[in-house]
């Protein structure tokens, strides 16, 4: 075992200590990813919970103009009024499986005189046009909408609204009250389930939320096989250097086990059982090219 001796040297013991910070840093980094991939499992549960719950009524979730909470979101809410169809705005950039278009947005006015903004679903862009081609009309008089909570989105630097129509970059109720000139809720809305009475055309109902939590299994582990790799690795290059080192010695000892093999495979000599017999007489052999003698 003394020729692996060389890797209790400065240089490997320095390789090893690296090999063992990199696999720490790798499990920090699989450990996180599996917190995150936990988080993502109560969040997706939290969601399915809350979007195949019953409908309750606004004023039990959201019991001001500015109240809403995370742990809402996606909760079917009751709300009854009449659509401000003259109101319609059209939140653009709105994707729908790849396609691009917009959210149709239509404020409810309720009988307090409150509004409630109700994104009724997506609509494509024109074929010819930066424009929906028709936008499905919401039902006329009284209607009793169930909506699902969302909560208004934040400002992305660099997209505005678009100046002089009925369009908006982000889909915040506080804005739309400013243009209606009406008290509004502001911190969320709702994306529309279904309504009463209906009506025969509807813009595209929102898609059931998803949260993507395999990739985050998947950076766990691929995280511990890095650590892993590193050992590896060292164990890899370690037996480089044992082969550079001590190659030539192996080789000559494999050459002469390899001969006794093929000696002892071919059996004795005629010369070796001579000396054999010498030997059982008692002779001893002399300098090279002298007699043989008692």
């Amino acid at each position: 075992m003394r020729e692996w001796r060389f890797v209790l040297s400065k240089k490997w013991l320095g390789y090893f200590g690296v090999a063992c910070v990199f696999a720490l840093i790798c499990v920090v980094l699989s450990h996180w990813q599996w917190d995150r991939r936990a988080e993502n499992l109560a969040l997706q549960n939290r969601l399915d919970t809350n979007y195949n719950a019953k409908p309750v009524e606004l004023s039990s979730i959201l019991p001001h103009l500015d109240s809403y909470s995370t742990a809402d979101e996606f909760r079917p809410v009751s709300i009854r009024g009449h659509y401000l169809v003259d109101h319609t705005y059209l939140a653009r950039d709105i994707s729908y499986n790849g396609y691009p278009g917009f959210d149709v947005l239509v404020p409810l006015e309720t009988a307090s005189g409150d509004v409630f903004i109700v994104d009724r679903g997506w609509v494509a862009t024109g074929n010819t046009h930066d424009y929906p081609d028709s936008i499905p009309a919401a039902p006329k008089g009284t209607v009793t909408v169930v909506a699902r909570l969302a909560a208004s989105q934040g400002d992305v630097p660099g997209r505005t609204d678009p100046p002089g129509n009925k369009e908006v970059a982000r889909i915040q109720p506080a804005d739309i009250a400013k243009r209606i000139d009406m008290p509004a809720y502001t911190a969320a809305y709702g994306t529309l389930k279904h309504e009463t009475p209906s009506v025969a055309t509807l813009p595209k109902a929102a898609q059931k939320p998803q949260v993507d939590w395999s990739l985050n299994l998947s950076y766990a582990i691929q995280w511990v096989m890095f650590a892993v790799a590193a050992f590896g690795f060292l164990v890899y290059v370690i037996r480089q250097e044992y082969d550079v080192l001590y190659s030539d010695e192996e080789d000559q000892r494999w050459l002469e086990e390899e001969r006794e093999r093929k000696r002892q495979r071919r059996g004795p000599t005629d010369a070796d059982i001579e000396d054999d017999e010498l030997d059982e007489a008692g002779y001893v052999s002399s300098r090279p090219g002298t007699r043989i003698s008692r």
